[in-house]
Formats: structure tokens, C-alpha cells, sequence
């Protein structure tokens, strides 16, 4: 894949996310695909992703905006960098209460690339500043 393509794909995936097509969000991942949880564990499989994503889709509603996407030179691999305006709609375990609090949170992802679709994802956002966004 070329450089052009890799961020071509990710654009994509950002956009299914944005628009909340998880059919198409799905489809542009591997089956055994990677996910390396922000601050947490890591995850393989699409079907695991699926109910993670389930479960992020109940307790908030995000748009990405500013989105920066990057590629190396082969396409194996991707970067991105955007800012997450979501709401807070339900409680998630171990974390603060949810009362429909909205936050604005720099985040950025990174992908490998393979057979033309993502075969791994790293995200990552300051836990920190979320938990005091939603506490204030």
C-alpha cells in the first residue's frame, strides 16, 4: 500500500466512526485486528472490538474533528492526530458518574496497515484531563 492509500484508509475509518456507520467501521479492520486500549490492556479480534465499541457508543457520543492523518513511506503503517468533542451519556466502570458532561480532549491513534485494511490501532488521550473535564 502507498502512503497515499494508508491515509486514504484511515480517513475513511474516521469518517464510518464520525458518522456512527459501524458496519463500514468494521469492515475496514482485520479480523485478528489489535487494539491497544488508551492507558489500558490490549484487545484481538474484531468481534472483541465490536462489543467494545458497543459498549463506547452506549456511554458517549463523539465526533473527531481536526483530524491529521500521516503515513510512512511503504503505507505500512499510519498516525493520527485530532480533538474528540463528545458527551458523557451513561457511566463507565471505574470512572467518574456520567450526567451528560461534555469535553473537548486532544487525542491521537496509530495503525499498522495489512492486506489493505487496519490491522492494528494504539490510541491514546489524557485520561487525566477527561476525568476533570467530566468532575467539574
Amino acid at each position: 500500500m502507498n502512503p497515499q492509500s494508508a491515509k486514504d484508509l484511515i480517513r475513511r475509518y474516521y469518517e464510518a466512526f464520525n458518522k456512527g456507520d459501524m458496519q463500514t467501521f468494521l469492515n475496514l479492520l482485520t479480523d485478528d485486528v489489535i487494539h491497544d486500549i488508551n492507558q489500558g490492556g490490549r484487545e484481538i479480534g474484531k468481534d472483541v472490538f465490536a462489543r467494545f465499541m458497543e459498549r463506547m457508543n452506549h456511554n458517549y457520543r463523539e465526533q473527531l474533528k481536526d483530524i491529521v492523518v500521516m503515513a510512512n513511506s511503504d503505507g505500512s503503517r499510519a498516525a493520527a492526530e485530532f480533538v474528540v468533542h463528545g458527551t458523557y451519556l451513561n457511566s463507565d466502570e471505574g470512572l467518574p458518574p456520567a450526567k451528560g458532561q461534555t469535553y473537548v480532549l486532544p487525542a491521537g491513534a496509530f495503525f499498522e496497515i495489512k492486506y489493505n485494511k487496519v490491522a492494528r490501532i494504539t490510541n491514546y488521550y489524557n485520561l487525566g484531563d477527561w476525568i476533570k473535564q467530566v468532575s467539574a
